[in-house]
């Protein structure tokens, strides 16, 4: 058996989870041998993964979202770097939760990628979203050596929104270890930077943007782009357009600039992980998150590990808090069947509250049901 399942938001992270359903499977089978691979696609819970496969932990003290100093974490295992965004930058570094979706900025996630490089890491895994940003990547560019000028002469203010007044940007001073790396972005969104499926128009409401704060922050990062043409050419146009480009608030547009390849972050992070090796000792395969929704076909954790798992031609099962695809679209998605807590538990808060308890016993039924 092989537990590859992401977290369930908001109640169990993607190691709680593969630890309940494992208690739960030998609960019903004494002795059955459970292989757990915590498993993410890019967003936050990816270095908690990196660091249950293996790799270890390394914390630094970075700049948050508004300024604040946060200890942040990355994963490193030999040469290769598994850095989170979101550990910076991520909506739960708001101090005191309040949103700030035009001042918020990703110069920590910048921060941290220097502390990657300073470990000796030669591969970056750089895994974006649940930001709190939408700054199109500038403060990150700016921690790593980038400069953002006023017509005044002096730096812009952080924050998506003050790119509006962005005369220059020198590009220059980025950190040269950059160039000698791979970087890999790994997201499980392929939206532009700018328009009406770029990063402000549909994750800008998330952050707190009103309808007129998206039209600034959309405008700003618009007149961000153009400004950077001149320091790196028509490659700062194309980039935008590029997908990734507006995951994590558009911090993927930076980090295209300086180099990163887009890939899905669940095929990043399989790869990573050791997913293949540990598929080809399972039999079956357990995967899930907190929802089974039409968002969980575009891209995110359970997907990617079922596509994989069928391709080996190993069976699928899922676990989820709620369900809401029907079993067609499970099917075309590799999955057997999918078990909902809420099969057990109909209120949503208990379930939320009782998460652990209710995935053991779900996991018991999938023993019975696959493994009897």
């Amino acid at each position: 058996m092989l537990v590859a399942a992401d977290k369930f938001k908001g109640s169990l992270t993607a190691v709680e989870v593969a630890e309940r359903v494992t208690a739960g499977l030998r609960r019903a089978v004494p002795g059955l041998e459970v292989e757990a691979l915590p498993v993410a696609d890019g967003g936050d819970g990816t270095v908690a993964a990196a660091v249950a496969a293996g790799f270890d932990r390394r914390e630094v003290r970075v700049t948050g979202p508004l300024g604040d100093g946060v200890t942040a974490a990355f994963a490193l295992r030999g040469d290769t770097a598994v850095v989170e965004m979101a550990e910076a930058s991520g909506l739960q570094r708001l101090p005191g939760g309040v949103l700030a979706p035009l001042t918020a900025s990703t110069y920590g996630s910048g921060e941290l990628l220097t502390a990657a490089l300073d470990a000796g890491a030669r591969t970056l895994v750089f895994g974006v979203g649940g930001s709190a940003t939408t700054d199109g990547g500038a403060g990150m560019l700016a921690a790593l050596g980038a400069r953002f000028l006023k017509a005044d002469g002096e730096p812009v203010a952080p924050g998506g929104a003050a790119l509006a007044e962005l005369a220059s940007a020198d590009l220059s001073g980025l950190d040269p270890r950059l160039g000698e790396v791979e970087f890999v972005l790994a997201s499980d969104v392929d939206n532009p930077l700018t328009g009406p499926k770029g990063a402000p128009a549909v994750y800008g409401p998330q952050k707190g943007a009103s309808p007129e704060d998206v039209r600034r922050l959309d405008a700003a990062l618009a007149h961000f782009v153009k400004v950077l043409e001149e320091p790196s050419g028509a490659g700062a146009t194309g980039f935008a357009a590029s997908p990734g480009a507006g995951a994590a608030g558009g911090i993927g547009y930076g980090a295209l600039l300086l180099g990163a390849r887009f890939r899905p972050g669940i095929e990043v992070m399989l790869d990573v992980l050791g997913f293949a090796p540990a598929l080809e000792r399972a039999g079956l395969v357990v995967t899930g998150e907190g929802s089974l929704d039409e968002q969980t076909l575009h891209g995110k954790a359970p997907a990617g590990v079922a596509a994989a798992a069928r391709a080996a031609g190993k069976e699928v099962v899922a676990v989820c808090g709620r369900l809401a695809l029907p079993p067609e679209a499970l099917g075309r998605a590799g999955i057997r069947r999918a078990y909902a807590l809420t099969d057990l538990e109909p209120d949503v808060a208990t379930c939320i509250a009782e998460a652990g308890p209710l995935l053991e016993r779900t996991a018991e039924r999938i023993a019975r049901d696959f493994l009897s």
